[in-house]
């Protein structure tokens, strides 16, 4: 499959360097977690940053072989005890090397484990301290346990998806974790940085995943303060209440999506669809029942790739509904290059593009202690070399989730 723009071709895990992109000599040490946290470092680093990501001992996070953890690509990593002696000493030495730090423990862990903001910013004034939590890092339920789905849920936001007689639909993890949480903790470093070194003056930035998420719904709050939305969901233009903004069950139970939304792509949808007599059903609320009932009758005559056929070329905005292994084989997505293939696995490339800084993935998942020699030498830290433990993750044994203390945090 065709590498993004500009990509190199590295194949060897773990070999994530500082980058040529537009964050090109920005270093950042991120304390190793699960979900948002590592994934926000993961765009710090397909952004071109220098990601020192601090395994615990016993490696990797995620139930899986950490070579295929490709939140983790790009980067390099070193093994630090937190909770021995010299612990947070090993990670204070970084830190005044450091641009920007990401953490994902409960709020109180980093200070109990001596690299809260404080020691942090006793060693660097102008390091950005980057939080990511679910519930932030005050309010009452800023020390409980969390997941995505609990914090969508608490921001309206869940309740918003789905059919209106059938419970909420669950949208995987991307809207609270990584739309809410990684990309608000992203934007909100780069602004502190931006700070920084205009001032000289760090900053702790409290992404909170909460914060995030109903960000997001900002233009809904609008709408529905003006009269515009009705607060219940399958009601609404754009959360399937409207026959043509939604998705059909095809002939071989696949389906397509549907956006025709304004009405010169509504006219040429239903031409297309066989339903030339329904044009003026579009305005009508009344006729939105029976013009629903039309579309899906139609698209059950044929299959997902018939009707991607007949949609193909055309500005009716109809798109036939892929699987993830099939997105990366679509044509479109192809030739841009929007997925590449990197030792082994296919994944989505960096983005988004830059014209005179290209990004790529220059190396695989890091592996967890595998990068401590060339970090000691590269930010000039000897002292990681003594006493580190074996890389025993290498194995690929599958390693427990969770935080150093307490467990339940939203990484």
């Amino acid at each position: 499959m065709a590498a993004a723009a500009g990509a190199e071709t590295a194949e060897s895990a773990g070999t994530g360097t500082a980058g040529h992109g537009p964050l090109a000599g920005v270093r950042v040490v991120e304390l190793a977690g699960i979900g948002p946290g590592p994934f926000a470092a993961m765009l710090l680093a397909d952004l071109g940053a220098d990601v020192v990501r601090v395994d615990r001992p016993g490696g990797g996070s995620l139930a899986i072989d950490p070579a295929h953890d490709v939140t983790n690509r790009n980067k390099r990593s070193v093994i630090v005890d937190l909770k021995a002696a010299d612990g947070a000493e090993r990670v204070l030495t970084l830190v005044e090397r450091a641009d920007i730090l990401v953490e994902g423990f409960r709020p109180g862990v980093a200070e109990r484990l001596g690299i809260g903001p404080e020691a942090c910013h006793a060693r660097n004034p102008g390091l950005v301290y980057g939080r990511m939590t679910g519930w932030g890092q005050d309010g009452p339920l800023a020390p409980r346990a969390g997941h995505d789905i609990a914090y969508i849920a608490l921001t309206g936001t869940l309740g918003m998806i789905g059919a209106p007689d059938e419970p909420p639909a669950v949208p995987a993890n991307l809207l609270g974790d990584y739309a809410g949480g990684s990309l608000y903790l992203v934007v909100g470093v780069l602004a502190a940085l931006h700070h920084a070194r205009a001032t000289g003056a760090g900053q702790v930035v409290d992404a909170a995943i909460v914060d995030g998420t109903a960000h997001l719904s900002s233009m809904i709050h609008g709408m529905l303060a003006a009269g515009g939305w009705q607060d219940r969901r399958g009601a609404n233009l754009l959360d399937g209440g409207c026959p043509y903004y939604g998705t059909y069950e095809t002939a071989d139970g696949r389906h397509m999506a549907v956006g025709a939304l304004e009405a010169q792509f509504y006219e040429e949808f239903t031409e297309l669809l066989g339903l030339g007599d329904h044009a003026s059903a579009r305005k009508d609320l009344a006729r939105w029942g029976e013009l629903r009932e039309a579309v899906a009758a139609r698209f059950r005559t044929r299959t997902r790739d018939e009707w991607a056929a007949v949609f193909e070329g055309s500005d009716a905005c109809v798109a036939p509904v892929l699987s993830l292994r099939e997105a990366p084989h679509h044509p479109h997505l192809a030739a841009r290059g929007t997925f590449t293939d990197h030792g082994g696995i296919t994944q989505p490339a960096p983005a988004p593009r830059f014209s005179a800084t290209p990004t790529a993935v220059r190396g695989g998942p890091a592996l967890p202690g595998t990068g401590t020699a060339d970090v000691a030498r590269d930010w000039d830290v000897p002292g990681l070399l003594e006493g580190i433990p074996e890389p025993t993750a290498l194995k690929g044994t599958p390693q427990p989730t969770g935080a150093p203390e307490p467990k339940g945090t939203p990484e």
